[in-house]
């Protein structure tokens, strides 16, 4: 085994140790010399790894190696049944920005079961969104307006406020519906559009009010 071979094999190893410090010092010294034999191990580890400091290290690994390699596999790990597998894919191909893998991001999987999933969808879809397609986008992302938690709709917000004036027909449109859940969430994601430096709480806090009020938002607010 030559000396090169012997690096690679043990941080290999190291990918998979039990300690986290170790695992990220692997990933740490992995993506400071890429080499495509790592691309597999990484992609597998992001799939399982427990610690968030450690993923974000084995993201910022492959966005090392070249994206003639990464992105075969990520856009495989896209379809895995494990949702671990699927969000970090998804965030990894974010970071990348290579719109080639805008076709991955189906209506489908924007509305994924997985709320982690679904989140490291938005994330990706507005960086990769082709030019001309965002209000498309942002029709597909108004259908999920309302739902999940706090953090959840946090999330979504973000993603249609990346989309500037692509999302302003569509919250427009939601802001009157019936569902009172959507109409809240959707007034809320209109004022931070307006207001980028308004926080998340007060925003939902105003538009709670307004639709109380029977309002539909800044045009219908009472």
């Amino acid at each position: 085994m030559t000396g090169q071979e012997a690096d690679v094999s043990r941080a290999l190893r190291g990918l998979e140790d039990g300690r986290s410090s170790v695992r990220l010092r692997a990933a740490l010294e992995v993506g400071s010399a890429p080499d495509p034999r790592f691309v597999g191990a990484l992609v597998d580890r992001c799939a399982v790894e427990p610690e968030f400091f450690v993923r974000d290290m084995l993201t910022w690994a492959l966005t090392r190696h070249p994206v003639s390699v990464t992105l075969p596999v990520l856009l495989g790990e896209v379809r895995s049944e494990r949702a671990q597998a699927r969000s970090q894919a998804l965030h990894t191909l974010s970071k990348i920005g290579d719109r080639r893998a805008w076709p991955v991001i189906t209506p489908d999987l924007l509305a994924d079961a997985d709320d982690e999933v679904a989140r490291s969808a938005w994330r990706a879809a507005v960086v990769l969104v082709p030019e001309g397609e965002e209000g498309g986008l942002a029709e597909a992302l108004a259908t999920l307006l309302g739902r999940g938690a706090r953090e959840t709709q946090l999330s979504l917000s973000r993603a249609l406020v990346a989309l500037g004036e692509a999302a302003v027909p569509v919250l427009r449109t939601a802001t009157a519906v019936r569902d009172a859940g959507v109409r809240t969430h959707a007034i809320a994601t209109e004022r931070l559009l307006r207001d980028p430096d308004a926080g998340f709480e007060s925003a939902v806090e105003e538009a709670k009010r307004v639709v109380a009020l029977g309002g539909s938002g800044p045009d219908g607010q009472r």
